[in-house]
């Protein structure tokens, strides 16, 4: 039996089903007369889960980096909300039930509210919610939160797993992954990624499973049950394959960036925070491509500081020890959204109130984010780009803005480098007027995946589309050699930092275009590597 699920991280496993056994224990309702006895019990469990997420982070930070561990610092804070806590509190004082009752009916109650928004970051709150709410019920039952059977490696298979739970996984006893729900952008997808198990998404098994034979195939989204034996071998082949492949990647380390016929191109990783230099730098990267910003105001319950932002940036920065480190400005909205900035319900936001716009109009936050940076460029090499662009005039007010925080720091008497600008060609707007662009900063950098979108009016967050969305389109690949030809007629360097950067298919068309610089994911690098070292330019 096949089934067909999406894939988180690509890979080959091959082993026993394990179904994950999630202790959900039925919470009766019970009456109390001591009231504030079993409030004082609501307390200290609520303290005691608090230790556990301390411990939970910490344990995340050393294995997965601070930007996937920070979810767990946001668990601890959401049981410090006020609502909430004042929730469970009321209820018990006024009903006269127990805390565990209580615990499950406000849990209930606040998931149930964040699923109905319409907007997808606070909707995937609700999934948070039941994570602390289940982890204060087992604290206050004295059971553990979760268990996995037996001692051999397995497939894991559950209905959901929540960032908790992923984190406190055995690694050396999981092989891969399978989950019926969650989505390829949750938190424990991007910890399943970053911890490099294979996995998959949305696939529809049932419980007869457990304790049978399976196959994750990662790359193509597939789980097999019970394969037949000539399966078996094919996978197996196909799995030895993978690993020699990695192996012989990894002797690619250290190695220039080279085609056949002697043309170098730089080749840089894209992370989403600090934590993600390190995978960035054991994958041997030139420099960070692609530093996204907003993820420190997605994990932020307020606006970062500048200070909060600069000691960011210069860790950065000092950890990449002179290589190129290019920050993109704040990339709010579309599909990033934020509750604390206030932004208002659109119709279409990916095309709305987003990215340059919001920092060009709430101009204080944008000079927050270029002191840090041009404070920490100091402590390197930092270049700075600004997404979302369509016009000249918003590169000029842009760089005027620039302008100010530079003037700021020279009569405060702060020391900054000499920081690159450049901006990002992700519209059509933008591309058909590179020409222009050019002559205003110092490098393109293309966003592939917001280009292939606008260019064929297809929204990649719709699953509906996906046979629709073609990034190898003939009209995506005449807007790259124009960007290109235009970017080089002007001065600029231009290089591709979506994920069409990553694609091995068009690595030698990119560098028969004349792209100066691909950033992918850290995990993508030597595989890139390779095929430039075994392509030519002309």
């Amino acid at each position: 039996m096949v089934l067909e699920g999406k894939s988180v991280f690509g890979g080959i496993a091959i082993g026993p089903i394990s179904l994950y056994h999630r202790q959900d224990h039925v919470v009766k309702r019970t009456k109390v007369e001591d009231t504030a006895a079993e409030i004082s019990r609501f307390e200290a469990a609520r303290e005691k889960a608090k230790e556990q997420l301390q411990a939970l982070y910490e344990k995340a930070l050393k294995e997965v980096g601070e930007t996937n561990a920070m979810i767990f610092e946001v668990h601890q804070m959401m049981l410090d909300d006020l609502d909430y806590v004042e929730s469970v509190t009321n209820m018990i004082s006024s009903q006269k039930i127990n805390a565990e009752y209580a615990v499950a009916t406000t849990g209930d109650n606040f998931a149930n509210m964040f699923a109905a928004m319409d907007d997808e970051y606070m909707k995937a709150r609700a999934a948070d919610v039941k994570d602390i709410s289940n982890r204060l019920i087992m604290v206050l039952s004295g059971h553990e939160a979760g268990a996995m059977t037996g001692e051999e490696p397995v497939i894991l298979v559950a209905d959901d797993l929540a960032p908790s739970e992923t984190v406190q996984l055995d690694k050396s006893r999981v092989l891969s992954f399978v989950t019926r729900h969650g989505s390829t952008n949750s938190h424990t997808a991007i910890l399943a990624r970053t911890m490099n198990i294979p996995a998959l998404i949305g696939v529809d098994y049932s419980d007869d499973i457990d304790g049978k034979m399976g196959i994750v195939d990662g790359y193509k989204g597939r789980f097999l049950i019970d394969p037949s034996e000539e399966e078996l071998e094919e996978y197996r082949k196909a799995q030895e394959q993978d690993r020699e492949k990695q192996r012989l990647l990894q002797e690619l380390k250290g190695k220039e960036n080279v085609t056949l016929d002697g043309k170098k191109i730089n080749l840089y990783a894209n992370i989403g925070g600090v934590g993600d230099v390190a995978s960035a730098l054991q994958n041997d990267a030139g420099g960070i491509g692609l530093f996204r910003s907003e993820f420190l105001y997605l994990e932020s319950e307020t606006f970062p500081t500048e200070e909060e932002q600069f000691n960011a940036y210069r860790t950065v920065a000092e950890n990449m020890a002179g290589k190129k480190v290019i920050i993109r400005t704040l990339d709010i909205g579309a599909d990033k959204q934020v509750d604390y900035f206030g932004l208002d319900k659109e119709e279409n936001p990916a095309m709305g109130y987003r990215a340059i716009r919001i920092c060009l109009d709430r101009k204080n936050i944008f000079k927050t984010q270029l002191r840090a940076v041009y404070r920490a460029s100091y402590y390197g090499t930092i270049s700075v780009m600004f997404p979302m662009i369509t016009s000249v005039e918003e590169v000029r007010e842009a760089k005027a803005v620039v302008d100010e925080v530079k003037a700021e720091l020279d009569a405060e008497g702060i020391p900054y480098g000499d920081v690159e600008t450049g901006i990002m060609i992700e519209t059509p707007a933008a591309a058909m007027i590179s020409d222009l662009l050019a002559k205003e900063v110092d490098f393109f950098s293309v966003g592939t995946n917001d280009l292939t979108q606008y260019t064929l009016a297809i929204d990649r967050q719709n699953p509906k589309l996906d046979r629709f969305y073609n990034p190898h389109h003939e009209a995506i690949l005449r807007m790259l050699r124009m960007i290109v030809e235009n970017g080089h007629a002007g001065g600029c360097w231009v290089g591709i930092c979506g994920e069409l950067g990553a694609d091995t298919e068009l690595t030698e068309t990119f560098l028969r275009m004349g792209v100066d610089e691909l950033s992918v994911s850290p995990s993508m690098i030597l595989r890139v590597r390779e095929k430039i070292r075994n392509s030519r330019s002309c």
